[in-house]
């Protein structure tokens, strides 16, 4: 059994919110506060609890050769709405691989090229059939650090990450993003921290 903790804070909103989640088996525990409770004294207006099971029932997953290269195919049907997702991934090499998901009986899919250049730095273009758009991701590992920047097309968004990862203070991430589609164009910033907890 296993046990995250998180604390989060954004500006955009002036809130912070914190959760607690254990995975007890195929059930997750989950309780959260927003800082309407640290703000505004001792109070349980903003104190939740949620118990879930995973959201597919149905999960398939099997990797065949597709000219030599491995093509990895998994089938999901979700539980809640009974909608089916297909996912699959052609890898070309350890650097370069094409990915694709579809909901069936929709016009969601999605096609995604990732490149690794120089086992450092990560290239990903991706295209939206439904939508008819471009989002374009490209991201750098600098020892336990990964810088990532981001751009849709369709929101005209920008959004930089930085996100930390270490085996002992755990994982710490900052990110900011900007619309570029609006006059004032304010970021918005997001510091989070999460703790993972062996039990």
């Amino acid at each position: 059994m296993n046990a995250s903790l998180r604390g989060r804070h954004a500006n955009c909103k002036s809130t912070a919110a914190d959760y607690a989640a254990v995975n007890a088996g195929d059930v997750k525990l989950r309780a959260s506060m927003t800082d309407a409770r640290i703000v505004n004294g001792p109070s349980l207006n903003g104190l939740t609890f949620a118990i879930k099971k995973p959201g597919f029932y149905r999960y398939l997953m099997n990797t065949f050769r597709f000219a030599k290269n491995p093509l990895k195919l998994s089938y999901g049907r979700k539980r809640e709405d009974k909608r089916t997702v297909v996912d699959g991934a052609l890898v070309f090499d350890s650097g370069s691989q094409v990915s694709a998901s579809y909901m069936i009986g929709t016009r969601n899919c999605k096609l995604k090229y990732s490149y690794l250049h120089g086992g450092v730095t990560t290239l990903e273009p991706c295209y939206d059939l439904g939508k008819n758009v471009w989002g374009f991701a490209i991201s750098r590992r600098l020892y336990d650090n990964v810088f990532k920047a981001t751009y849709h097309t369709w929101s005209k968004n920008l959004a930089l990450e930085w996100l930390r990862n270490h085996v002992f203070n755990g994982t710490f991430k900052m990110s900011a993003s900007v619309n570029l589609a609006e006059e004032s164009k304010d970021p918005k910033f997001i510091a989070e921290t999460t703790w993972e907890l062996e039990m």
